[in-house]
């Protein structure tokens, strides 16, 4: 089947939906993604934005932001879970399959091979070079990514209101993600009852349809067949799921006992799956509190390390457990003494599968039900607000990382000046110059390099 058009090509009629894409041709596109992935959730929200809604226009804003909505109100990885769920409204179960796994599988490929660069060489001043220069980079595309994003759900005072208020209670008042989200979620639920003008809506899509034109699963087109909310599906997908975790962590149970490394990963991941509010960011002290101080499956230096790989490499953020659990592989070895590579990647893989099932199983229950209750006023102007305050907490992300790639040492210490102008110079280019992000990371990574071998960084 050929190919969907791009309405950034001259003589494309973006009044007409664009062809539906083939099963091989979707599969690609996920591969793909699974590879440029970078800037974290609100780096890669914004690569598929800007892929699956302006410029293949396969699902129209509305419809995007929709399920966006549903995604955050989960735990887990919601990057990879808006992916997952786009695929399966494309292909059915089939393709929510394909494209979550895809999505992971590259960055689960990089990062064991980083990892194991990293036990073995330990220092790489190449590769700290490139990160060097990626980092800003990263600040640039998450910046973006919340502009993006603002400009397309911001569209009413009220949700401004959110944003700011969300912001305000993430960076100052310290606020826990979920209580956030809820907060979010309430005043939508208020607002939608006692005065659902202040949501306008419906101007917030007609302007969404001016933008980008006709879409091939568009506001109005009607749910396809699979997509339909069905008891008895929900509950054989919620018992297919639980069977698989339950089989996986009976084998590792028998194979090494309940205190062998490989099973209290499974549980140990398990937990963090469901904990995993607000993105790997909220997790991540969990994740350090039990990697590195009660199981010791790697030392705290380690884990800083495991981080900037994962700020650096493609897919989600929350990869940084496959770090974990390479290097507790590493360490502990179980599978072949004298052969550490083997447990090395036994880990790593463990790690992953606990981590990211629970996704699955959320996405294939619940999505048909959210799917149905698109048009209902009382279940999309919470999830509207939710996304209003997403706007909020990914510029919290933006800043966030400003403080720590350009005032590593703190505020009371001089600017990171390369890192900085790295930083103006990749914001430009996003924003001026309308730069991809595979170039923009290349670029990024390169001049960083260049640094680094030129002695003007450490």
């Amino acid at each position: 089947m050929t190919s969907s058009p791009d309405p950034a090509e001259p003589g494309n009629d973006v009044t007409c939906a664009p062809a539906a894409p083939g099963f091989r041709q979707a599969c690609a596109y996920w591969l793909r993604l699974g590879f440029i992935s970078f800037g974290g959730p609100a780096g890669q929200i914004s690569i598929m934005h800007q892929d699956l809604v302006e410029r293949r226009r396969w699902i129209s804003e509305h419809r995007f932001l929709h399920a966006l909505n549903y995604t955050m109100l989960l735990p887990g990885p919601e990057a990879q879970q808006l992916a997952t769920y786009i695929g399966w409204l494309l292909h059915g179960t089939t393709g929510g399959l394909v494209a979550g796994v895809l999505f992971v599988l590259p960055s689960l490929l990089i990062m064991m091979t980083l990892a194991g660069l990293y036990v073995t060489y330990n220092e790489l001043p190449v590769v700290s070079g490139l990160f060097y220069g990626v980092k800003p980079a990263v600040v640039a595309i998450v910046l973006a990514a919340a502009h993006r994003i603002g400009t397309r759900s911001l569209a009413t005072p009220f949700a401004r209101l959110i944003a700011v208020l969300a912001f305000l209670a993430l960076s100052v008042g310290h606020v826990p993600f979920p209580m956030i989200v809820a907060g979010a979620g309430v005043a939508g639920f208020i607002v939608a009852r006692f005065r659902p003008a202040w949501l306008a809506v419906s101007a917030l899509h007609e302007n969404a349809s001016r933008a980008y034109g006709a879409a091939l699963i568009d506001d109005d087109t009607p749910i396809p067949d699979h997509a339909r909310f069905n008891w008895r599906h929900a509950v054989t997908f919620a018992v297919v799921g639980m069977a698989l975790w339950c089989t996986v962590s009976v084998l590792l149970l028998l194979k090494f006992g309940w205190l062998g490394t490989f099973t209290q990963m499974g549980w140990f991941f398990t937990k963090a799956a469901l904990l995993t509010f607000g993105g790997a960011y909220a997790v991540l002290p969990y994740v350090y509190q039990g990697a590195v101080q009660q199981f010791q499956w790697l030392t705290a230096t380690q884990m800083i390390d495991g981080l900037a790989l994962g700020e650096a490499t493609p897919g989600p953020l929350i990869m940084i457990v496959a770090f974990v659990g390479f290097i507790g592989g590493w360490n502990a070895a179980p599978l072949a003494p004298g052969m550490p590579v083997f447990a090395a990647v036994a880990g790593a893989c463990t790690a992953t599968f606990f981590t990211f099932l629970p996704s699955f199983i959320f996405i294939f229950v619940g999505a048909p039900a959210v799917e149905a209750t698109r048009h209902e006023l009382r279940v999309s102007a919470p999830l509207a607000a939710i996304t209003a305050a997403v706007v909020g907490v990914v510029l919290n992300l933006a800043v966030f990382f400003a403080h720590h790639v350009f005032w590593p040492q703190g505020l009371d210490e001089p600017v990171e000046l390369p890192a900085l102008v790295l930083g103006l110079l990749a914001t430009v280019a996003l924003f001026r110059l309308r730069a991809g992000i595979i170039p923009l990371i290349a670029a990024a990574a390169a001049a960083g390099l260049v640094l680094k071998l030129a002695g003007v960084v450490p």
